[in-house]
């Protein structure tokens, strides 16, 4: 079922309580200087690329390390308003072992900004038409939070592009897609993030600014990932953290079993945002499953 239309009134309400959280950009993006990438300057491993997929550029990071040949490629799929730069530590965990690509979605990061946001099939369409203009195959693709639904849409409609998936911390369970209840998980999650974490997200939130970060939210939260899980055939990791309020145990559980060839792992102690503060266990877990049904 199609969810109604948020109306103008809500939207302003809830734009109005989420700036805050935001830099001011006046409803674009904020000009930010070229290089000014905290987490990929900290990097020894991953380049940035620039590529015409399709209409648009898009940014990525990509590792450079020489990667085993029967490795498969691993693409890591950002979350929401935020862009590949939050992931690096998780890609340096994993470059030695694959070949690492970390795309930033179009409106987001370094790549090019459309005029208008775009829905959750639409960044699974860009997520393609990058992949294949890069050549990357079937790759592992990895993704945290929003990430993970545009992993579903995209594994579900491209699934000769999918060799297999991991989803960390999938959002959102249908009985919390209210803007309400995303503020206050959205706040519960923040006791748990480091403050270089708020340092890369306000970069990359000045990058998409608000009112391309508020209508993808508000498009995350019409997204019906349960609707498709039956249709992914590719074999598929769910992780959570045990500390996750945003992605709950119960939530977690139901997308593992609903997916034909699913499974669920719970790492201890860690909260949602697996891939810039727990990475070194997230691999851990990830790893041995890539390797598994790849190799």
């Amino acid at each position: 079922m199609t969810r109604p239309i948020i109306s103008r009134r809500r939207f302003l309400q809830y734009a109005s309580a989420a700036a805050a959280a935001f830099p001011q950009s006046g409803g674009a993006a904020l000009p930010v200087p070229a290089g000014r990438r905290i987490m990929s300057d900290d990097s020894a491993v991953l380049r940035s690329t620039f590529t015409q997929a399709g209409e648009r550029m898009i940014h990525a990071l990509v590792s450079v390390l020489p990667a085993p040949r029967q490795a498969p490629p691993v693409v890591l799929v950002h979350g929401l308003a935020l862009s590949g730069q939050y992931m690096v530590p998780t890609a340096d965990e994993l470059a030695p072992h694959y070949h690492v690509l970390v795309p930033d979605f179009p409106g987001f990061g370094d790549s090019e900004k459309p005029s208008r946001a775009l829905d959750v099939p639409l960044l699974a369409d860009a997520l393609a038409g990058w992949m294949e203009t890069v050549g990357c195959p079937r790759a592992a693709l990895l993704g945290n939070s929003f990430g993970c639904q545009i992993i579903v849409d995209f594994a579900a409609r491209y699934p000769h592009l999918v060799a297999c998936a991991v989803l960390q911390g999938p959002t959102t369970p249908p009985d919390e897609r209210s803007w309400l209840m995303q503020f206050i998980r959205w706040q519960q999650n923040s006791q748990y993030n480091p403050p270089k974490m708020g340092k890369v997200a306000g970069i990359d939130y000045a990058k998409c600014g608000i009112t391309r970060a508020l209508a993808t939210f508000e498009f995350s939260l019409r997204d019906e990932p349960e609707e498709k899980l039956a249709a992914i055939q590719a074999p598929t990791l769910v992780v959570r953290g045990a500390k996750d309020p945003i992605c709950r145990q119960y939530w977690a559980e139901r997308v593992a079993a609903a997916l034909p060839n699913g499974r669920l792992e719970i790492i201890p102690d860690v909260a949602h945002t697996l891939v810039f503060t727990s990475p070194e266990a997230l691999v851990s877990v990830s790893r041995p499953f890539i390797d598994a049904v790849t190799r």
